[in-house]
């Protein structure tokens, strides 16, 4: 029975959270643009809407950007009622998202989209081609950082540890997070004015892991 009762007997184990982090310079950007008209017949709205985008289109594949990193969002159709006219008014919207593979296209893909009637920026946000790979590097760090925490605290009682018995990455709403720091300007491929500032980019992924207890 004591035999048993030893077998059965949970092993005492230390659980630490591990953090990895890279830091890197994006060298993508997605681009978030959106055309809007508003007026009283729904046809012309969608007309004017349709003849902007069939512009931005064109104007993207004229710079060679690849139809994969072209994706339209949204089309959305609003009513509104005017109490004062007693007439009901239309706002036509179409967004569309351009990921550019390449910075230094930035400036003249902004000049084509303005040019095309575009009337709406949404946004961008940048990202890296090596994201798979950085992660990967992130989760190897958290790994590591957990180790050394572990060894710390069971070196004071002067203890080590055994094996990891569990692994789980802690997943928020964006782990692996990338996250902007350090505002560096990027001129644009003309060499002139200094308009895009892509930053330093933080990836973090942190895991908890439990090592058994010597």
């Amino acid at each position: 029975t004591s035999i048993m009762i030893a077998q059965n007997s949970p092993q005492p184990t230390v659980d630490v959270t591990g953090e990895g982090i890279i830091l890197v310079i994006p060298d993508e950007v997605t681009v978030n643009v959106r055309v809007e008209n508003t007026g009283k017949v729904v046809k012309e709205l969608k007309a004017k809407n349709d003849r902007i985008v069939n512009e931005v289109l064109i104007a993207i594949k004229r710079m060679g950007i690849d139809d994969k990193d072209v994706q339209t969002e949204y089309v959305r159709l609003n009513k509104s009622y005017d109490y004062n006219t007693k007439t009901y008014n239309y706002s036509a919207n179409q967004s569309v998202s351009i990921k550019l593979r390449d910075l230094n296209k930035y400036e003249n893909l902004m000049d084509e989209l303005m040019e095309s009637g575009i009337n709406r920026i949404d946004g961008i946000s940048f990202s890296s081609s090596n994201k798979t790979n950085l992660e990967s590097q992130a989760r190897k760090k958290a790994m590591e950082d957990a180790k050394i925490k572990a060894q710390e605290y069971v070196g004071v009682l002067g203890q080590s540890i055994g094996k990891a018995v569990s692994i789980s990455e802690l997943r928020g709403s964006n782990v692996p997070s990338p996250i902007y720091r350090g505002m560096t300007v990027a001129a644009d491929s003309s060499g002139g004015s200094q308009t895009l500032a892509p930053g330093e980019m933080e990836i973090r992924v942190n895991v908890n892991v439990r090592f058994l207890l010597n």
